[in-house]
């Protein structure tokens, strides 16, 4: 694989590099925006997007209306679509404009040409594998360390609006961005309840915020894993052979805050209907995070609270259910 990476001239500098990952990252992404029209036509595009805000209980939920986003919100992840296109993941199907930055365990850091950040990421595997968490927590809390306070680090699940859920990857955004990297602690405060606690990690159970979901805070990386693990194989209770159905988002400063949103649907009705009554909206952990993306106006135009109330009722677990996943984890 190191031969590939060599014939096309991916890497933007030489693994030596002494910098840091941030900083790499920063001459990545203003390599790509003066060398790829792609990349800086997509960052353009971004001054005119629309923004509505819908403020609730100690909390916010934007809506932005973003029509470069309408490939990944619109695609097409069923086995047949995916089986019939190339990986745009894989090195050999990247345009030849397209740079990238080294990170760990053959991981690599791409500039997303269909941005939602001012600075938008996605680190794909050099191995096409499909999108799987299970065994790949560790490597997304490492490259949370390692792009910093400034970042956040997010996985969309095969089933949770991931658009390549053939390729294992990643994606990472200007921490900030997502109403609940900064409204965190009021939701907690207001909506969470302890279930675990020890002299290295906090597991907090959020409840009536909308959106039920799990976090998980400590400076041990085994024992952050270990607890996320332990949410997977409670999700994973019918030991199918499909992941189970989450969004993760993980930050870091000084210690790894990673948020687990368990899943259950992919896409709203309003999704599949037609007419007036479409809105073509498939929530991602961006959108759980805060963030409604809405790649038509007329959806853009459309939308409520009453609307995002439904929409989150309907593809998060219920309040039993998530109380199930919460007294299991509870039980120790």
């Amino acid at each position: 694989m190191q031969i590939e990476f060599a014939k096309k001239k991916l890497y933007l500098e030489d693994d030596d590099s002494l910098s840091d990952l941030p900083e790499k990252a920063e001459r990545l992404f203003e390599h790509q925006l003066n060398n790829w029209k792609l990349a800086s036509d997509g960052y353009r595009s971004l001054t005119s997007v629309q923004v509505k805000q819908f403020e609730f209980d100690n909390f916010t939920i934007e809506a932005h209306f973003n029509p470069g986003r309408i490939i990944s919100s619109s695609a097409k992840v069923d086995a047949k679509s995916i089986e019939a296109r190339p990986c745009f993941l894989c090195i050999d199907n990247l345009p030849v404009e397209q740079k990238a930055v080294k990170i760990i365990n053959d991981y690599f850091l791409l500039v997303n040409p269909f941005p939602i950040f001012s600075k938008h990421f996605t680190i794909p595997s050099v191995n096409h594998f499909p999108q799987a968490i299970e065994n790949e927590i560790g490597n997304m809390l490492i490259i949370s360390s390692m792009l910093g306070k400034d970042n956040s680090v997010f996985y969309n699940g095969p089933r949770c609006g991931a658009s390549a859920p053939d390729h294992i990857h990643f994606q990472a955004g200007n921490f900030g961005f997502m109403k609940i990297d900064e409204e965190y602690k009021d939701i907690l405060n207001t909506y969470g309840r302890i279930i675990y606690e020890d002299d290295e990690q906090v597991t907090t159970a959020i409840t009536g915020c909308l959106r039920n979901f799990i976090s998980i805070e400590s400076n041990n990386i085994s024992k952050i894993t270990a607890e996320f693990k332990r949410i997977y194989n409670v999700l994973n209770k019918d030991q199918s052979n499909f992941e189970p159905m989450m969004n993760i988002i993980s930050s870091y400063n000084d210690n790894w805050r990673l948020l687990v949103f368990p899943r259950s649907r992919h896409r709203p009705s309003y999704f599949f209907e037609e007419g007036e009554n479409k809105l073509l909206i498939s929530p991602a952990a961006v959108d759980l995070g805060g963030v409604f993306i809405f790649p038509r106006e007329e959806d853009f135009n459309k939308i409520t609270k009453e609307l995002i109330i439904d929409i989150f009722r309907q593809v998060t677990l219920s309040d039993d259910e998530f109380k199930y996943l919460s007294d299991k984890l509870n039980n120790r």
